[in-house]
């Protein structure tokens, strides 16, 4: 890359080299260029910033011939909006020219884009007024809809007419609840309302959208503050959340309906994991109990019983994650946690090793990770309980211990970690290859399990031969 110096504004922030290059090669063949985006509301936040966008005047024909002839490399990313990416350095640039959206009339995208010569045009077509901010190392802040006092006063808020603004797209909606979680800011009042009102319009958008924003949600950590007070917005994105609000637990158990508990165990695995939790702990943690309103029974004295809840809502997760289009690899070992959340599990080492088994066949190979995820979730699904029952989630702490010293000391969990191979039964038993091979090598593995027998190659063929005469534990013919 060319020497840049990194520009500094009046303002005190201060460019990207990469940037700073793109607008000033911009400007230099008569465009004009502007910082824009996530950038700007960052630096003004004094948060880290990652991504760095420009918007041009030059129609995007124009802004790449500009930066070709300057040495660098355009890729034509989404030329139909105006868009190319700049890679100067190696480090991207998003470059696109300054645009209005036409009508949307499908409440989900603009009928035409139209390519404008002013950047106040293309801030005015953005949703959120801390997102419709340009800069310039020379000119510093453009904010002509007050998205800097609104940073100052923790607020969201649409961009001119709210009502307007959420009814062009949909989409608007979450991305208001997902900004407001992500910023820790409020909803300012007529864009709540907005908010709430145009939630329906999400059946028109489709769900890898939905999803796409629920996943980045998700990923704020404060996915429970969002669940209490943004209920329209996410029943809409996921209608099967909506059946938990205002679902009594009638239990010794529960304080809270079935809604505030799952947003409490929200809360509480963001504590629990430091603020650290993986995207299918976040994904287990919001849906680990919807299925708690299709198993309700009523016991004596009119207490409340959820039994197999936990399969019901493993089932029920497993279609909001498909039709959402959440990967395979987050919705499987979701799927594990929310199955196995509510599973008794003793301070021994044979229930620890069950769950480590069961947790290794949900999500193979997964299991030492998930294990500790597992507890976790337990702990946070202790403390969403009533007063009286949150102790349980300082009992896990053995249980974890119990579990990292099995896993340090290597406990087999499948039959193909033994000692012992096929070829060993094989041999010891005179057996031919075939199925009996793998039951008598998964009665081993049970028998390590039990204590009857320790996990070493010569203890393991000596109880091997002295069963082989049993057809029910090693299935010798």
């Amino acid at each position: 890359m060319p020497d840049a110096p990194r520009l500094r504004s009046p303002d005190g922030l201060a460019a990207p080299p990469e940037a700073g290059f793109v607008l000033r090669t911009l400007e230099d063949a008569g465009h004009s260029a502007w910082v824009v985006g996530g950038w700007v509301r960052d630096s003004l936040l004094g948060r880290p910033v990652h991504d760095v966008d420009v918007a041009t005047s030059a129609r995007w024909e124009d802004g790449a011939r500009a930066l070709r002839a300057a040495g660098i490399p355009v890729v034509e990313t989404g030329t139909a909006h105006g868009t190319v990416t700049a890679v100067v350095g190696g480090v991207p640039v998003e470059v696109t020219t300054y645009r209005v959206d036409g009508a949307y009339s499908d409440a989900r995208h603009p009928d035409a884009v139209r390519f404008v010569d002013s950047v106040d045009d293309d801030l005015a077509r953005r949703d959120l007024t801390v997102n419709a901010m340009a800069w310039h190392p020379e000119r510093g802040l453009r904010d002509p809809f007050g998205g800097r006092d609104d940073l100052a006063r923790g607020l969201v808020r649409a961009v001119g007419d709210p009502d307007a603004r959420m009814a062009e797209d949909a989409l608007r909606v979450l991305r208001a609840v997902r900004f407001s979680a992500r910023l820790g800011f409020s909803v300012e009042p007529a864009t709540q309302a907005a908010v709430d009102a145009h939630a329906p319009g999400l059946r028109h958008v489709s769900r890898e959208r939905i999803g796409s924003e629920l996943r980045a949600l998700l990923a704020t950590g404060r996915g429970g503050g969002a669940l209490r007070t943004q209920r329209p917005a996410l029943f809409c994105a996921v209608p099967e959340l909506a059946a938990m609000d205002g679902f009594p637990q009638r239990t010794p158990y529960h304080s809270m309906d079935v809604l505030g508990h799952v947003a409490r165990v929200m809360d509480y695995v963001e504590v629990y994991t430091g603020g650290t939790a993986t995207e299918h702990l976040r994904w287990a943690a919001l849906l680990h109990d919807v299925g708690k309103p299709d198993r309700l029974t009523y016991g004596p004295e009119d207490t409340a019983h959820f039994f197999g809840h936990p399969a019901r809502s493993r089932d029920i997760a497993r279609e909001v994650m498909a039709r959402l289009a959440v990967p395979r690899a987050v919705a499987v070992p979701a799927l594990a946690l929310v199955r196995l959340h509510d599973r008794p599990v003793a301070d021994d080492d044979r229930s620890v090793t069950s769950i480590l088994r069961d947790l290794d066949r949900l999500a193979p190979a997964m299991a030492p990770g998930l294990f500790f995820e597992l507890m976790a979730l337990k702990r946070a699904d202790a403390a969403g309980k009533a007063p009286a029952y949150r102790g349980y989630a300082v009992e896990v702490d053995a249980l974890e211990a119990r579990g990292r010293a099995l896993l340090t000391a290597g406990v087999p969990l499948r039959p193909s970690d033994l000692a012992v191979s096929g070829a060993d039964v094989m041999g010891a038993l005179g057996l031919p290859p075939g199925p009996a091979v793998g039951r008598a090598l998964r009665a081993a593995l049970d028998a390590v399990h039990r204590g009857e027998v320790g996990p070493g190659r010569d203890e393991l063929l000596r109880w091997i031969e002295e069963h082989g005469d049993d057809s029910s534990v090693c299935g010798k013919p």
